[in-house]
């Protein structure tokens, strides 16, 4: 096995337990017959993150962006009917799940009827799911300002910090390896804000290994 296999399986083994955090929420919801607590919007953003990297893995032939988007698309889609099943919210859900059906739709025919097939149209795909995961990398920094100023990482999850940290890390190896910057570029801020947690949880003198949380996976 030669290093780019060895990395294809990391992100494969890595990205897949990440995305399997959310059974933990699954569990919850029916163990109590409702989604109280649990976020719906990181469902829908992992799904159409995962969509788009299916597609760039389609036209790019890649057999790891495939395997683990198609895994990661179909625990997402669990996850939305379950959450929707248990809500009392559904009002609030529905124009949640419409923008996400628009923006699905549009990019469907951007990328295949508007763009000529080609170089052209896998590199436009692949800016905007890199602009796409980069967005998600860094969202938890207002969160992570919060915990500055408060001194407690009760939010934060050792353990998903760990996770995240190896999975960013294999994916932009992995993406070294190809020359491929779209998959290499976009998980680099996923490594910094990780190192930024664990220097949180070093600071605060804290860890908190067992706290369930569902953050947002890459790739």
């Amino acid at each position: 096995m030669d290093f780019l296999q060895l990395l294809s399986c990391a992100c494969i083994i890595f990205t897949v337990g990440m995305f399997t955090t959310g059974l933990t929420d699954l569990k919850k919801m029916k163990a109590t017959q409702c989604s109280d607590n649990v976020q719906f919007l990181p469902f829908l953003t992992t799904c159409l993150n995962n969509l788009g990297w299916l597609y760039y893995g389609l036209l790019k032939g890649d057999g790891t962006l495939i395997i683990v988007n198609v895994i990661g698309a179909a625990l997402q889609t669990l996850y939305i009917i379950t959450y929707c099943h248990y809500t009392k919210e559904k009002r609030r859900v529905f124009p949640q799940m419409l923008v996400m059906v628009i923006v699905l739709c549009v990019g469907w025919v951007y990328f295949t009827m508007v763009i000529p097939p080609g170089e052209a149209q896998l590199s436009q795909l692949g800016l905007a799911c890199s602009v796409f995961t980069i967005s998600m990398y860094l969202s938890p920094l207002t969160d992570l300002m919060d915990i500055v100023r408060t001194r407690s990482v009760e939010r934060l999850s050792f353990s998903l910090t760990v996770a995240t940290f190896f999975t960013s890390t294999s994916w932009t190896l992995y993406g070294l390896q190809l020359q491929d910057y779209y998959i290499m570029v976009p998980n680099t801020p996923g490594i910094f804000t990780s190192l930024i947690r664990f220097f949180l949880f070093w600071w605060s003198g804290a860890v908190i290994p067992n706290k369930p949380s569902y953050k947002l996976i890459q790739i």
